[in-house]
C-alpha cells in the first residue's frame, strides 16, 4: 500500500484482549504503552469521566472496558495544577490503578481548555497499554452473562501467533489490593479545623478528602488500612470515623475490620460512615457477610432507593462485592436498595449513629446528589440533631382522575411541528392505562393521535377527538360540554401551553374544578417571563444571560444600552425564537422589535454569546422530588443559531466530567427550585474556555429536544410525563425497554446519536440562508452509530438522499469557488456551512484554521478532517481496487460512515463503473471480503441489563448482533405472514412530505400487525410515531438508502417490502430494489416507475384517449421554447420522480422558460422534464383510492376551492366535493379505474384532475399514498390505508361502504404555512409547494368547515374597530370579489384599497378609502400630494384587521413590487392576509353566515349524523 494512503486503520500496533474463558481472542489495535498485561476485565457505563475513573484506586488490577464508545475526546488535564491541599486537582489519586484499557473508538485528536496531553501519552507515560477498535458491546454482554473474566491484553509484532500455554491470567483479588493503594503514612488535612474524623484510607480518592474538608470544615486525619486504632500509635484524638472506598475483596482487610470492631464498642458511641468498600467492611465488622457478585456496578447512574424515605437518587459506583443483608445482625437494617438489581446498597444501625453506603456520595466521576450524607455524618460528629427521615405522605395524597382533556398543537409549522404528534400519542397511550378516558382537540388531520379508535387501537386513541381551532374560547366550550376532571397542555407546544395560561389566568380551570396536570401554570409562567425568571435563578444563586423585558419599543431602547451591542430581541411566549433576531444597532433594533412585538405583547432584550457553546439537558421529575437527567446534548455549532437549526450531538463529547456534572447539578437544583412535575429542558450557555456559564431557558413542557431525547435514549419522556402527572413516581414505573428495571434512572449510552436539522429553503425566493436565532428548518433526522465520522455521514444522506455522504466539492452545494470566497461562508452559519467546512478540509485547510473561522469546537473538525483526509486517500490512489480495498481498509471506510456508493465514486479511477453499477460493484466486493454490518440495540443500560427491546440500528463497528435473525420454517401459502413485511417509512419532514405519510406507515403497521405479520420498519426521524419501538416487532433507526434497505431485508428475510406508505423517498427505491431481488408489495416497480416518469406517463394516457394538457418532453431547450410558442404562455415546467412540485414552475414568457428549464433538470437528473400547457381558471379535483389488481375498491373525490396553479398541498380541499358536475364526476372515475387497470394498481394511488366546464384533465398519478389520505379516512370513518395493506398482503380486501352524496357533513382541510419565520418569502400560492403542515374541521356545510379551518391555522378574523384593506390586481378578480366587498359594508366593515383597486369599486358604489402603494420597504409614509396614507403604514401602524391582496400572477414589476411589500408587512407584523380571490369570496361567505357562531363537536358526533336512505351498518 502506497505510505501516502492513510485510512486511519494503520494506527497503533494490532493488539489481541486474551479472555480466560478460552474464547477466541478478541482483535483491536494499540494506543497507549506497548506493553502487555493481565487482570480482572470490568465494564463501566460512565460516558465521561475516564481520567478520574483511571486513577480511582478501585481500580486496581481491572483491565477496564468503557462502554461509551468515544474516547479520548478531551484529552487528559495538567498534572501538575494542583488544589489547596497539594492534591492534582482534576484526579483521585496521584497515578493510574487501571492495569490495562479496552475502548470501542479512540479519538486521536482531543480538544478541551484544560488538556495538557493526549489520553494516549498519558497512558503510555504511565506504562498502560489500551486497545480500540473492540466490540465493547458484545464484550459487556460476555462479561454480564458470565460474569467478570480474567483477561490479557497482549500487544506484540508477533500477534498472530497463538498464545503460549505458560500465559498465565493473573487474578488480582488474590492479591491484597488494599494494601497496594493504601498511604503508608498518617496524613492531616485541614489541621485548622474541627471536629477530627479519622479516615481509613482503602484506597480512598481525593475527591473524598477535598469534599469533607472543603465543604464541611473538618480536620481529616488519613491512616494506612492496617492503622491499629485501639492501640493509637500516633495518638489520634478523633470524633468520628470514616471508611474510604477501595478495590478488592472486603476480608483481605482483617486489620481495618478489627479496628472497626474497636471503634463499634466505644461508649458513648463516636459516629462511623463508610462508604463503597467501607460499606462492606463496617458489614463484615458488625457481624455480617459479603460476596462477589457476578459482574459489579461500576457506572454513574446506578438508581438507589433510600429505605426510609422510598426516594431514588442516582449514584456513581464501582465494586464487585456486596453485603448479604440477610446476614445482618440484629438492630442493624439495609439503608438503600438497588432500584435495579436489588443488591443492597448501604446499611444503618438502628440506634447509633453507624451507617455506611455501597455508592460515591463525592461523586467523581459522577452525580452528587447523595452527598447529603457526609452532611448527615458530620452533623452526628458535631452532636447537632439530625432532621428525621420519613416517607413522603404525598402517594397517599394521589388525586385520581376519570377524564383528562389533553390539548394538542394544531398544524405543523416551523418551530412546532411532529414532535407534538408523538408526545401526544405517548401522552394518550399512557393515560388510556390507567383507564381514563381522554378528550382530544387538534385540528391536525394528518396525526396519528387524531385516529378515532378501530379495532386494536382503542387502547391508543382517545376517546373523544375535535377537530377544532386551538382557542381558548373553544377549549372553554369543550370543558363544558365534557366536564374534564383533568387538563394536559404540555403536550402540544407553545399553542396549547399558552391556551392553558390563558384559562388558568381568567380563572376558567378553576371554576369548573380542572386541575392542571404535571407542572402547574405558575411555574410555566415563571420559566416564560423573563423576569421571574431571572428572579427564580437568582433565589438559588444562578443566573441567566443578561437579560430584560421590554412591553414598548422605547423599553426595548433603554434595555439594549444597558446590555450593550449586539444583543438578542426575542418575542416571549413564543415557539422556536418566532420573532427573534440579533440586533447590531439601534437602527436593527427597532425594526426587529416591531416585528417582535407582532407575536407577542412582551419581548426580550438578551446578551450576545454568539460562540459559547450550547448544550441541554432533558430532566424529569417527579411530585415526590424523584428528579434525573434523561439525556444531554451538545450543539454542533456555537451559541447564536438556534438549536432547532443546529446539528446536535447525543451525549455531549467536548465536556469533561467535572462541567457535565456540574451543569447537571444546576439542572436538577433550578427544576426542584420551579417545581417541575413531569419533563422538561434546560439549556445553556459553556465559555469553551472556562467553567462559566449561565442558563439561557427553562422549556416547561415537552419540547422538539424531548421528542429527540427520547429517540436518542430509548427513554419515553412522553409516556413516563404523564404517568408522572398523575401523580405516580419514577421508580414505580418501569423501563419500557429492560422491562425489569426502573425508569428512575439515567440512561447510559454506548453509542452516539447525531440530529441533523432538513430545510427548504431554497423553494422561496427572497430567503436568506443565514440561520440565527428564529428557528427555519422544517424538520430532523437522527442517526446512530459507534463513530461521530459515521453518524454525521449517516444524517448527511438521511437530509439528502441525492448525497452520498459527508463532502464538500462532490455535493454540488457549495458555489464558491475562491478561498475568500470560502472563508467568508464559514464565517457565517447557514444551511450549507457543514459542507464549505468539508470544501476546505479538502482544499488543505487545518482544523485550527477552520476553527479561528467558524467558532465550531475543534473536535469536532477533527473528525470532519478525518473524513476529508480518508476521501483524500481513495480519491488519490490510482493501484488496483483489490489493493485499495483491503478487507480492513473497507472496513475502515465503513466505520467512518462511507457508503458503498460514495467509495464507489472515489474509486472509479480504479476501474468502478461510473454508472449506477459502480455501488453494486463494491457492495459485491465488500460482502466478499466478510465486511458486513452488524445490527445493534438501544438499550437504555449500555448492555448492563438483558434488554426486551426491538428497538435497533446497524454499524460496521462490531463483531455481533444483539438480535437473532430468525427464519421460521413457512408453506407458500403462509410464506409471507411468517418472514413479516418490511414497511418503509417517510424520513425527514420536508414540505411536501410531513406527518401525514407517518400516520399512513402507522396505519400500515398496525393493521400488518392485526393481520398476524411480522411488522419491520425502517425510518429516522425521531419526530415520527412510527419510530416509537411500540409500533412494530422490530425497528430500524436507519437510512432509506438502496444500500441499507438491502442489508436489512437480506439479514431480516423479510417476504416483500412496502414503499407505498412512505411518500416519495421509499418510491423511488422501488426500482432499483426490486433489481436487486427484493419483492415489492402491490404495485409493480415497473408501473410505478411508469407513472412517475412523466413522458411515459403522458404517453400512456394519450395511447388510452384521456385528455391530460398539451405536453412535450424535454430534449432540449430550443424544442420546448417552440413548444411553448405553438400551444401559447403560460407553460409548466414538471420534473419526474419529486415530491411537492420541487422546481416545479410556471413560465410565462421565454426568459422564465429557460431559468426555470436549468433549475427542473438539476432537480430531476437523469430523469425526465416534460413541459405542459398551463390552464387558467381550471378546477382541481384530488382522487384518492385503493385498488387491488387494477380494480378499484374505494374511491374519495375531492375539490380544490382555489383553480389550478395552486399547489395540491396548498389547496383548500373540500370533502366530498360540492360543486362538481355529475358528468364531471362521471369522467373523473371513468379516467381513474382505466389507469388503475393499465398500471395493474394494488394499493394506494392518487390522481389530479382539472376540469373546465366538463373538460376533465389528467395532471398526474402517484402510485403511493398522498398527503390526503389521513383527510379523506378520518372524514369517510374508512381507513384507506388499511384497506390498502390487506390487498398488497394478500389479505381478504373487503372494500368499506362508502356513499360520497349521502355523507350530510363536510370537511375542509386549510393549508398551515410558515412565512412569519421565512423573512422575505413571498407570502402567494403557486404550483411548488410551501404549507408546512395542515388542519381540517367539520361543519354542517362547507362554510362552517371552512371557516373553523381557516380559525385552525391561526387565521385572526377581521374586527370592525378597524378597516380591512383590498389590493386586486386586475378587473377579473376585482369583478369576482365584487359581491363580497357590496357584503362586506353591508356587515359593517370599512375598506380601503389601493388606487386601481378603489377606483374599481368606488366605481360600483362602493364607499372606500385609497391608500398608496409602496414602492419600497420605506415607503410607509402620506403621498406628499393626495394626501392619502400609505398601505405599508397602515399596516405596520397596526391600523388595518385584514389585508386582502390578490395578484395578477404575471410577471408586471410594478403589481409584484407593491404587491410583495404589502403581503410581506401583512405576515410580519401579524395582520390576516387572504391571497386567493376564492378563498377571500368563501371567507366573506362565512362572516354573512355567522359561521364564527358554532357548537363543539367531536368526530364521533359527524358520524352519527343520520343519512337518508344509506347506511354504513
Amino acid at each position: 500500500m502506497d505510505n501516502n494512503l492513510c485510512l486511519s486503520c494503520d494506527r497503533g500496533k494490532p493488539a489481541l484482549l486474551h479472555l480466560a474463558d478460552v474464547s477466541t481472542p478478541i482483535k483491536g489495535n494499540s494506543f497507549g504503552a506497548l506493553a502487555s498485561v493481565s487482570g480482572e476485565v470490568v465494564f463501566n457505563t460512565g460516558m465521561v469521566g475516564y481520567p478520574e475513573a483511571l486513577t480511582d484506586p478501585s481500580y486496581r488490577g481491572q483491565i477496564l472496558v468503557l462502554t461509551y464508545p468515544l474516547v479520548g475526546n478531551y484529552g487528559v488535564p495538567d498534572e501538575s495544577v494542583l488544589d489547596e491541599f497539594s492534591l492534582p486537582k482534576y484526579f483521585e489519586s496521584a497515578q493510574i490503578h487501571i492495569t490495562g484499557l479496552i475502548v470501542s473508538s479512540y479519538s486521536w485528536e482531543h480538544s478541551h481548555w484544560t488538556a495538557q496531553k493526549s489520553l494516549s501519552e498519558w497512558l503510555e507515560k504511565s506504562g498502560i497499554p489500551a486497545m480500540y477498535g473492540v466490540d465493547t458491546r458484545m464484550l459487556t454482554k460476555k462479561i454480564r452473562s458470565k460474569g467478570t473474566i480474567l483477561g490479557r491484553i497482549e500487544i506484540d509484532d508477533g500477534i498472530g501467533k497463538a498464545m503460549p500455554q505458560s500465559l498465565k491470567f493473573e487474578n488480582p483479588n488474590s492479591r491484597n489490593l488494599v494494601a497496594e493503594v493504601s498511604t503508608k503514612d498518617v496524613t492531616v488535612y485541614g489541621e485548622h479545623f474541627s471536629p477530627t474524623i479519622l479516615a481509613y484510607d482503602c484506597g480512598i480518592k481525593f475527591n473524598i478528602i477535598r469534599y469533607l474538608v472543603s465543604e464541611h470544615k473538618v480536620k481529616l486525619v488519613v491512616v494506612p488500612f492496617d492503622y491499629d486504632l485501639e492501640s493509637n500509635p500516633s495518638n489520634i484524638e478523633w470524633e468520628g470515623l470514616f471508611l474510604s472506598n477501595g478495590p478488592g475483596d472486603p476480608t483481605m482487610c482483617p486489620q481495618t475490620i478489627k479496628g472497626i470492631q474497636f471503634a463499634l464498642q466505644l461508649e458513648p458511641p463516636r459516629p462511623i460512615f463508610g462508604i463503597c468498600l467501607g460499606n462492606q467492611l463496617l458489614s463484615l465488622a458488625c457481624g455480617a457477610k459479603t460476596y462477589k457478585m457476578k459482574y459489579g456496578n461500576r457506572g454513574m447512574n446506578q438508581p438507589c432507593v433510600d429505605l426510609r424515605t422510598g426516594r431514588c437518587y442516582i449514584t456513581p459506583q464501582n465494586h464487585g462485592f456486596a453485603v448479604n443483608p440477610d446476614t445482618l445482625p440484629e438492630n442493624w437494617k439495609p439503608l438503600f436498595l438497588n432500584a435495579n438489581d436489588l443488591s443492597n446498597e448501604g446499611v444503618i444501625h438502628t440506634s447509633k449513629p453507624f451507617f455506611s453506603v455501597q455508592f460515591h456520595p463525592e461523586a467523581s466521576g459522577g452525580p452528587c446528589d447523595t452527598a447529603f450524607l457526609f452532611s448527615k455524618f458530620v452533623g452526628h460528629v458535631r452532636s447537632i440533631p439530625q432532621p428525621l427521615m420519613l416517607h413522603s405522605p404525598q402517594s397517599y395524597l394521589t388525586k385520581t382522575y376519570s377524564k383528562v382533556l389533553l390539548v394538542g398543537s394544531g398544524g405543523l409549522s416551523i418551530g412546532q411541528a411532529g414532535e407534538f404528534d408523538y408526545s401526544g400519542s405517548q401522552c394518550i397511550k399512557a393515560l388510556k392505562e390507567e383507564g381514563i378516558e381522554v378528550i382530544l382537540i387538534n385540528p391536525n388531520i394528518a396525526t396519528v393521535q387524531t385516529t378515532p379508535a378501530e379495532g386494536s387501537t382503542k387502547s391508543t386513541s382517545a376517546d373523544h377527538i375535535y377537530f377544532l381551532p386551538i382557542r381558548k374560547e373553544v377549549v372553554l366550550d369543550i370543558i363544558k360540554k365534557e366536564k374534564p376532571d383533568g387538563i394536559i397542555v404540555s403536550m402540544g407546544g407553545q399553542t396549547a401551553l399558552n391556551v392553558g395560561i390563558e384559562l388558568w389566568n381568567e380563572g376558567t380551570l378553576q371554576a369548573h374544578n380542572v386541575d392542571v396536570l404535571g407542572t402547574q401554570i405558575p411555574v410555566i409562567e415563571a420559566t416564560e417571563d423573563r423576569e421571574i425568571f431571572s428572579q427564580k435563578l437568582k433565589e438559588i444563586d444562578e443566573t441567566i444571560a443578561l437579560s430584560y423585558s421590554a412591553n414598548t419599543i422605547e423599553e426595548a431602547k433603554v434595555a439594549a444600552a444597558k446590555i450593550g451591542y449586539p444583543v438578542l430581541i426575542r418575542a416571549a411566549f413564543a415557539l422556536g425564537g418566532l420573532g427573534s433576531g440579533f440586533a447590531a444597532d439601534e437602527k436593527e433594533l427597532v425594526s426587529l422589535a416591531a416585528k417582535a412585538f407582532s407575536c407577542s405583547n412582551q419581548i426580550l432584550i438578551d446578551q450576545d454569546l454568539r460562540g459559547w457553546k450550547e448544550l441541554e439537558y432533558e430532566v424529569v421529575r417527579d411530585a415526590h422530588d424523584n428528579c434525573v437527567t434523561v439525556c444531554n446534548m451538545e450543539n454542533f455549532d456555537p451559541l447564536g443559531i438556534h438549536t432547532g437549526d443546529s446539528i446536535v450531538v447525543a451525549p455531549s463529547q467536548t465536556l469533561s466530567n467535572r462541567e457535565y456534572f456540574m451543569l447537571r447539578r444546576t439542572a436538577i437544583k433550578v427544576v426542584r427550585h420551579l417545581g417541575i412535575v413531569g419533563e422538561c429542558n434546560i439549556q445553556y450557555a459553556l465559555d469553551p474556555i472556562s467553567e462559566k456559564y449561565c442558563i439561557i431557558e427553562v422549556n416547561a413542557r415537552l419540547s422538539r429536544s424531548s421528542a429527540l431525547a427520547s429517540k436518542a435514549t430509548g427513554y419515553p419522556l412522553a409516556y413516563v410525563a404523564t404517568k408522572l402527572s398523575l401523580g405516580q413516581n419514577l421508580v414505580s414505573i418501569r423501563n419500557s425497554v429492560t422491562k425489569t428495571t426502573t425508569a428512575c434512572f439515567e440512561p447510559s449510552l454506548d453509542y452516539c446519536v447525531l440530529k441533523m436539522p432538513r430545510w427548504d429553503l431554497k423553494k422561496f425566493r427572497r430567503v436568506s440562508n443565514t440561520l440565527g436565532s428564529s428557528m427555519l428548518s422544517v424538520g430532523e433526522v437522527m442517526a446512530i452509530g459507534r463513530t461521530f465520522e459515521e453518524v454525521i455521514q449517516k444524517a448527511c444522506r438521511m437530509v439528502n438522499p441525492s448525497l452520498d455522504g459527508l463532502d464538500g466539492e462532490d455535493s454540488d452545494l457549495i458555489e464558491f469557488k475562491s478561498n475568500d470566497e470560502l472563508e467568508k461562508q464559514m464565517t457565517s452559519a447557514t444551511d450549507t456551512r457543514l459542507f464549505a467546512v468539508q470544501l476546505a478540509f479538502e482544499r488543505g485547510y487545518t482544523v485550527e484554521k477552520v476553527n479561528q473561522l467558524t467558532k465550531i469546537d475543534s473536535w469536532f473538525l477533527s473528525k470532519l478532517f478525518n473524513i476529508a483526509t480518508m476521501r483524500k486517500a481513495c480519491k488519490s490512489y490510482t493501484g488496483s481496487l483489490e489493493n485499495l480495498l483491503t478487507a480492513d481498509r473497507m472496513k475502515t471506510l465503513k466505520i467512518n460512515g462511507f457508503s458503498d456508493r460514495q467509495i464507489a465514486r472515489y474509486t472509479q479511477g480504479c476501474g468502478v463503473p461510473s454508472n449506477g453499477m459502480g455501488e453494486i460493484h463494491i457492495r459485491n466486493l465488500r460482502k466478499g471480503l466478510g465486511v458486513i454490518p452488524c445490527v445493534k440495540q438501544i438499550d437504555t443500560l449500555a448492555a448492563e441489563f438483558p434488554a426486551q427491546t426491538n428497538y435497533l440500528y446497524v454499524t460496521y463497528s462490531g463483531d455481533e448482533d444483539d438480535v437473532d435473525m430468525v427464519v421460521k420454517e413457512h408453506t407458500a401459502e403462509n410464506a409471507l405472514k411468517t418472514k413479516g413485511v418490511m414497511v418503509l417509512g417517510c424520513g425527514a419532514y420536508c414540505i411536501g412530505s410531513s406527518v401525514e405519510f407517518d400516520w399512513c406507515a402507522v396505519s400500515c403497521v398496525r393493521q400488518l400487525r392485526r393481520d398476524g405479520f411480522k411488522a419491520v420498519v425502517i425510518n429516522y426521524n425521531p419526530e415520527t410515531v412510527s419510530t416509537d419501538y411500540d409500533e412494530s416487532d422490530r425497528l430500524y433507526f436507519e437510512e432509506l438508502s438502496l444500500e441499507r434497505v438491502l442489508d436489512i431485508y437480506e439479514r431480516e428475510g423479510v417476504g416483500g417490502v412496502v414503499v407505498s406508505v412512505g411518500g416519495q423517498i421509499p418510491n423511488n427505491l422501488s426500482l432499483p430494489l426490486s433489481e436487486n431481488g427484493v419483492n415489492i408489495l402491490g404495485t409493480s416497480a415497473t408501473n410505478i416507475e411508469r407513472a412517475e416518469d412523466r413522458a411515459v406517463f403522458s404517453e400512456m394516457l394519450d395511447s388510452m384517449n384521456i385528455n391530460q394538457p398539451p405536453w412535450s418532453v424535454l430534449t432540449s431547450h430550443k424544442e420546448a421554447e417552440s413548444f411553448a410558442k405553438r400551444v401559447g404562455y403560460p407553460v409548466l415546467v414538471r420534473p419526474s420522480f419529486v415530491l411537492s412540485g420541487a422546481a416545479m414552475r410556471v413560465a410565462t414568457d421565454e426568459t422564465q422558460l429557460k431559468n426555470f428549464l436549468r433549475l427542473a433538470t438539476a432537480v430531476s437528473a437523469d430523469k425526465p422534464v416534460v413541459v405542459t400547457k398551463f390552464i387558467l381558471d381550471a378546477k382541481e379535483i384530488e382522487f384518492d383510492a385503493i385498488a387491488h389488481n387494477g380494480k378499484i375498491l374505494n374511491y374519495a373525490i375531492g375539490e380544490h376551492l382555489e383553480n389550478a396553479g395552486v399547489h395540491s398541498g396548498d389547496a383548500t380541499v373540500v370533502l366530498p366535493a360540492q360543486k362538481l358536475y355529475v358528468n364531471t364526476i362521471r369522467h373523473v372515475k371513468r379516467y381513474s379505474a382505466a389507469i388503475a387497470k393499465s398500471l395493474d394498481i394494488t394499493g394506494p394511488f392518487n390522481i389530479q384532475f382539472m376540469a373546465i366546464g366538463n373538460q376533465v384533465h389528467v395532471i398526474e398519478c402517484n402510485l403511493r399514498a398522498s398527503r390526503t389520505f389521513p383527510f379523506v379516512s378520518k372524514t369517510l370513518q374508512a381507513n384507506f390505508i388499511s384497506l390498502a395493506t390487506r390487498a398488497m398482503t394478500g389479505c381478504p380486501a373487503v372494500p368499506y361502504r362508502i356513499s360520497l352524496l349521502d355523507i350530510d357533513y363536510v370537511c375542509v382541510k386549510a393549508p398551515m404555512f410558515s412565512f412569519t419565520r421565512l423573512r422575505g418569502a413571498d407570502p402567494t400560492l403557486g404550483v411548488e409547494m410551501a404549507s408546512t403542515g395542515e388542519v381540517a374541521c367539520f361543519g354542517h356545510d362547507a362554510q362552517e368547515a371552512f371557516l373553523q379551518a381557516m380559525l385552525s391555522t391561526g387565521f385572526k378574523l377581521p374586527t370592525k374597530a378597524k378597516p380591512i384593506l383590498l389590493s386586486i390586481a386586475s378587473d377579473k378578480f376585482r369583478k369576482e370579489f365584487l359581491s363580497s366587498a357590496e357584503m362586506l359594508v353591508k356587515l359593517g366593515y370599512s375598506l380601503l384599497g389601493t388606487a386601481g383597486t378603489a377606483k374599481y369599486y368606488a366605481g360600483n358604489g362602493l364607499d372606500i378609502n385609497v391608500v398608496t402603494k409602496p414602492i419600497n420597504e420605506d415607503d410607509n409614509s402620506q403621498c406628499a400630494v393626495t394626501g392619502a396614507p400609505s398601505a405599508l403604514g397602515e399596516i405596520q401602524n397596526a391600523k388595518v384587521t385584514m389585508v386582502i391582496n390578490i395578484s395578477e400572477g404575471t410577471t408586471r414589476k410594478d403589481e409584484i413590487s407593491s404587491g410583495y411589500l404589502i403581503r410581506r408587512a401583512a405576515v410580519d407584523f401579524g395582520v390576516s392576509l387572504v391571497t386567493n380571490v376564492k378563498c377571500a369570496v368563501m371567507l366573506v361567505e362565512c362572516l354573512e353566515r355567522g359561521c364564527d357562531k358554532f357548537d363543539a363537536r367531536h368526530i364521533g358526533e359527524f358520524y352519527k349524523i343520520p343519512t337518508v336512505g344509506w347506511s354504513k351498518n
